[in-house]
This record gives structure tokens, sequence and C-alpha cells, in this order.
């Protein structure tokens, strides 16, 4: 379980310094006194992290079960797009996922980062907990033998530009930034954006510099990353709701004694309804600041309803295979 990362570095001193542990070639104790790493993309004080990988950490002691979990938020071991290929080759043990960017490996499970795919947060979590959902994950854990123990809340994409957009036809001429994989791509066509991308990393240096006109993200993330500084509007289309993927190294997993499985399992389920109630206060406090402060403008008139039927009539028209049939599915349990 404790393996050389293939990391810079300072990284790497860091994390053997922190999950340096003894081993056995006993398999009933293999797994005894192990030390996981758990990564993140985002910055400390982020739900995903402060209500997520470091409650799932804290969890993890309370169980004693001789298992151990370091938290690497802020893209300590990698940026968002290369932290997943670390998971599959087991130099990181977890990490926090977007869908979309899962998809790169699995394409059925990127459908779940569909624009309007889901009503709310209730419609997602239910058709994840449901077996409609266990092809998907079954599929997912052959094609990268990596597992998924969960999917949190990340809140709802809103846009933010220099201007506000109530409508698909406001969205003509500007350049937003989108995510680099296909979905989120499709999303924005399916909505009448012109998409650039842009790594998440550098996102407030090109609102900043002009290089894109506006971007979409929810209201959590823009707080966090300061994107209101750079952004004089925020319409709450509500276009999409994020999910954000747990997953597991297979190697990693394997290597867990059933009971550090168990225990792991639900630390990583029992965070799901905190993680949400933190994302989703999180969001009405930087609401209410926005709003008091005038930082930026809260656009709350947009038309949903017009950007929900496109969107819903381009996807039934445009996915097809195993894209089609999640899609589909998620519309059956509405």
């Amino acid at each position: 379980m404790n393996r050389m990362l293939r990391l810079p570095l300072p990284v790497l001193v860091t994390v053997l310094a922190l999950t340096a542990c003894s081993s056995s070639s006993d398999t009933d104790d293999a797994a005894e006194g192990t030390t996981l790493t758990f990564s993140n993309s985002y910055t400390e004080d982020h739900p995903h992290t402060r209500c997520g990988i470091d409650l799932v950490a804290e969890r993890v002691a309370e169980a004693d079960v001789d298992l151990t979990v370091d938290t690497f938020p802020n893209s300590q071991l990698g940026n968002n797009t290369e932290t997943f290929a670390s998971v599959m080759s087991g130099d990181i043990d977890m990490d926090v996922q977007g869908s979309a960017a899962l998809g790169a490996a699995h394409g059925p499970i990127g459908v779940f980062d569909a624009a309007y795919a889901f009503d709310d947060v209730d419609h997602m979590f239910s058709f994840f907990d449901s077996p409609a959902a266990d092809p998907m994950k079954e599929g997912f854990t052959e094609v990268t033998d990596a597992h998924i123990l969960d999917v949190w809340y990340f809140g709802e994409r809103h846009f933010t530009a220099n201007e506000a957009i109530r409508s698909p036809e406001d969205l003509s001429g500007l350049r937003m930034r989108f995510p680099d994989s296909p979905i989120y791509l499709a999303n924005a066509e399916a909505m009448g954006a012109s998409a650039t991308a842009v790594a998440f990393e550098e996102v407030y240096m090109a609102l900043q510099q002009g290089i894109v006109d506006g971007q979409e993200n929810p209201i959590a993330t823009i707080a966090a990353d300061n994107f209101d500084e750079v952004q004089s509007h925020i319409s709450l289309s509500g276009h999409q709701i994020g999910s954000q993927m747990i997953v597991v190294s297979g190697a990693t997993w394997d290597g867990l004694s059933e009971e550090q499985q168990e225990a792991l399992q639900e630390a990583v389920s029992s965070v799901r309804a905190d993680n949400r109630a933190c994302i989703e206060e999180a969001e009405a406090e930087v609401l209410a600041d926005w709003e008091a402060t005038g930082a930026i403008e809260v656009v709350d008139d947009v038309d949903v309803e017009t950007f929900r039927e496109q969107v819903r009539e381009y996807f039934m028209e445009n996915l097809e295979g195993e894209e089609l049939e999640l899609y589909q599915s998620f519309q059956e349990a509405r």
C-alpha cells in the first residue's frame, strides 16, 4: 500500500514523511497501519476540503481500524487534469474528481455533468443510489480498475460575465470558459455558448486578462477562487447539478481489510450529507454577502425553462449508445 509516489521531490518528501508506516507480507494483516493519500483541487476553505476530505480523514481515524487518511487539497499532488491518472496508476489513493473529467476514461459517467440532466440534488442522489446506476459504476471499474465510493454535491453551476445572461441569446458573442471535456463542450453548444477551454487553475487570470469573457461554476467555487473580483455579474442559470465522484484506486481498495473497506466507505458516504449542507450554507452566505455589498450583481431572473427545454432537446438528439441510455434513465427517474 505504501508506494513511492511519482511526484515532485518536495511533495514526495512530505508525503513520505506523513505516510510512512510498516507493512507485512501476511495476507490477513497486510493492510495494518496503512496510510492513504486523498487529493482534491480545491482551496483549504472550500467545502470539499473542510467539509469533505478533511471530514473523511476524521471519521476514518475515529473508526480505529489501523487506517489513516492524509489529505492534500489545492492541487498539491497535481492539477485537476492529472490526479485521476495517478489514481489509476496507484500513485494517489483517493481523489475528488468531477464526473466530466472521469468521462475521459469511461464516457458514460461524464453524462452526470450534462446540463439540466437532473432537476435538483435529491434527483441526482436518488438516481446514484438506485439499481439503475449500477451498470455505470460497474463499467467504470472494469475500464479503470478504480472504484466509485460515492457522489458528492458540487453545487449548482451558474454563469458569470461582465453582463447579465438571462437567455440563450445573451450568450451570443461571449467567449465563455468551459472545462476541456466532451460533455462540458456539449453543454456549451446545447446552451448556445461559444466555449473556450481553460484549465481550472488558470481561470482567474484568463478572466482578468480578458482571454475569456465569462465562466460557469458553483457559487462556492466562484467565491473561493475570487472570480467575483474580475466579473461584474452572476446569472443564476442553475444549469448543472454539479457532481463530484469520490474514487479510490483498485489496488488500494483491494489491499485494505474488509473492516478497513467498511470504515472508509462509511466515512465517505456519511460525509455526503454534511458536505451538501456545507455547500448550501456557503452558497447562502456568499449570495447574501454579494447582495449586501454589491461586490457582484446577482441576476435572478434567468429564463431557466427556455434553457432547460433547449438543452434537453439537444441531448436527446445528439447523445447515442450508453450515453443516451444513461441520460434517458435520468429523465425516467425524475
